[in-house]
C-alpha cells in the first residue's frame, strides 16, 4: 500500500489565521469565544460564538487577504478554504516564488473538502431579497456562491488542481472523511497530492437560530462566553458555534522525499462507521464511535497501546461527551486510562464541517512537536467522564500516534490516525 504523509498546513481559526498564531494561541490555551458581532443577537437564547477575526483582534476583513473580485464572487466559507489552502499550498513547498520544479502535475492533484451547509450568509441574505423585494433582486451570484461544491472549486481554480474536485457532506464529521477519503485516493493511486480538510461559516442569525431551536447550543454563559464551552464538564450545557477552515495537504510519501519535502507526520489510518440509531443523537453506547476508532487502528497497523493521544469530538453538550468517552473505553479497554484525550473546541468552538480539518491539522501539530492540547474549562468533571481529559493547561510529552475524532448528525463517525514518520 501506498504510505501518505502531511507536507502542508493551513488554517484559519477564532484563535488565529496561519498555523504561527493558531498554534501558538493553542498551546497557551486561548479561547477564541465571544459575543457575536457578525449581527444582533440580543434576542437569541444563545448569543455567543467563535467568530474568525483578523490577528489583531479585529472583525474578519476578506481584503487583507483575498483580491476584491474574489470576495466578490465567494461565500465566508469558500473564503476561508481559499485562504487556508493558499497556505498550505505554499507551507508545502509549491507556492515558491523559485519552486516551480517542485511544482506536482496537475492532473495528479487533487482536492477534497468538507462541508456541512455550505453559504449560509448568502442564502439567508437572498431570502430576505425575495420575500422583501421580490424574486427579480435575489443576487445572481446567490447559487454560484451558496452551493457546497463551491469551496473545492474555488480553490482548485486558485491553484491550478486538475486532478478530481470534490465536496463530501456528512455533517459535523464533514472535514474528517474528506481527510479520510483524500488518503484513499492516494493509496490507490489516482493521485500523487492531495489538498483536503474543512471549511465553514454558518454565525447567521438563520443558523445561530437553527440550532437554538434543537436547544443545542449553549445558552447560560452569555456574560462569560470563555466559560462556555466546556467539554466533559459537570456543567455544559451546549455547544458554542465556531467557524474556520483547516487544510491538509497529504502526499504519496517517495513523491515527497524525492523532492526534499519537509514531512510533519504519516497519515496512517482511517476508520468510519454509522450508528443507524438517531437523526442527531450518537448510540447510547458508543457501538459506531468504538467500530470507527477500531477500523482506524486497524487500517494504520496500530494496536491500543501504540496510540498516546486523542483529539476527540468534545462538543460540551450533555449527550455527547459521556457517549464518546464510552466508545473510547470500548475501543481501548483499560488502556483508555492510559491515554490523553482533550477537546480543542473548547478553545475554537465547534466549527461543524470544518472541525476534522482543523482538527486534524492540530494533531499533527501535537505529534511533530510532542505537545499535549488542554481541555479549557474543565472545572468539574462529569462522573461519566473518568478519562485524562489534559484539563485547563497542555503539557508537553511524546506522542507516537494520535487519532482524531469526529461524530456528525445522522450518525456519522469518522476518526483519522496520525503518526510519527519514520527517516
Amino acid at each position: 500500500m501506498r504510505r501518505v504523509v502531511i507536507t502542508g498546513l493551513g488554517i484559519v481559526s477564532p484563535i488565529g489565521i496561519g498555523l504561527q498564531e493558531f498554534w501558538k494561541n493553542v498551546k497557551a490555551g486561548v479561547c477564541g469565544i465571544g459575543t457575536i458581532t457578525r449581527f444582533d443577537a440580543s434576542a437569541f437564547p444563545c448569543r455567543i460564538a467563535g467568530e474568525v477575526k483578523n490577528n489583531n483582534g479585529k472583525n474578519y476583513c476578506g481584503e487583507d487577504f483575498l483580491d476584491r473580485r474574489i470576495l466578490q464572487r465567494t461565500a465566508l466559507f469558500s473564503q476561508f478554504a481559499m485562504i487556508a489552502a493558499q497556505e498550505a499550498w505554499n507551507d508545502a513547498g509549491f507556492g515558491a516564488a523559485d519552486g516551480q520544479s517542485m511544482l506536482p502535475a496537475p492532473e495528479r492533484c487533487g482536492v477534497l473538502l468538507g462541508n456541512g451547509i455550505g453559504g449560509l450568509e448568502i442564502d439567508d441574505e437572498s431570502h430576505r431579497k425575495l420575500y422583501e423585494k421580490g424574486n427579480s433582486k435575489i443576487p445572481a451570484m446567490t447559487i454560484p456562491k451558496m452551493i457546497s461544491n463551491e469551496a473545492a472549486g474555488n480553490v482548485s481554480m486558485m491553484l491550478g488542481i486538475k486532478g478530481s474536485a470534490h465536496a463530501l457532506v456528512t455533517a459535523c464529521a464533514s472535514g474528517t472523511d474528506a481527510v479520510g477519503f483524500a488518503l484513499d485516493r492516494i493509496r490507490c493511486g489516482r493521485a500523487d497530492v492531495m489538498l483536503t480538510g474543512g471549511t465553514e461559516s454558518t454565525i447567521t442569525d438563520y443558523g445561530i437560530g437553527g440550532f437554538c431551536q434543537l436547544k443545542a447550543l449553549s445558552t447560560g454563559f452569555n456574560d462569560t462566553p470563555q466559560k462556555a464551552c466546556r467539554p466533559f464538564d459537570k456543567g455544559r450545557d451546549g455547544f458554542v458555534m465556531g467557524e474556520g477552515a483547516g487544510i491538509v495537504i497529504l502526499e504519496e510519501q517517495e513523491h515527497a522525499r524525492r523532492r526534499g519535502a519537509k514531512i510533519y507526520a504519516e497519515l496512517a489510518g482511517f476508520g468510519a462507521s454509522a450508528d443507524a440509531y438517531h437523526l442527531t443523537a450518537p448510540s447510547p453506547g458508543g457501538e459506531g464511535g468504538a467500530r470507527a476508532l477500531q477500523l482506524a487502528l486497524q487500517d494504520a497497523g496500530l494496536k491500543p497501546e501504540d496510540v498516546d493521544y486523542i483529539n476527540a469530538h468534545g462538543t460540551s453538550t450533555p449527550t455527547n461527551d459521556p457517549v464518546e468517552t464510552k466508545a473510547i473505553k470500548n475501543a481501548f479497554g483499560d488502556y483508555a486510562y492510559k491515554l490523553a484525550v482533550s477537546s480543542t473546541k473548547s478553545m475554537t468552538g465547534h466549527t461543524l464541517g470544518a472541525a476534522g480539518g482543523i482538527e486534524t491539522v492540530i494533531t499533527a501539530l501535537a505529534v511533530q512537536d510532542g505537545f499535549f492540547p488542554a481541555t479549557l474549562n474543565l472545572d468539574d468533571p462529569d462522573p461519566e467522564c473518568d478519562l485524562d481529559y489534559v484539563p485547563h493547561k497542555g503539557r508537553t510529552g511524546v506522542i507516537r500516534a494520535a487519532l482524531s475524532m469526529s461524530l456528525g448528525f445522522g450518525g456519522h463517525n469518522s476518526v483519522v490516525a496520525v503518526k510519527k514518520s519514520e527517516p
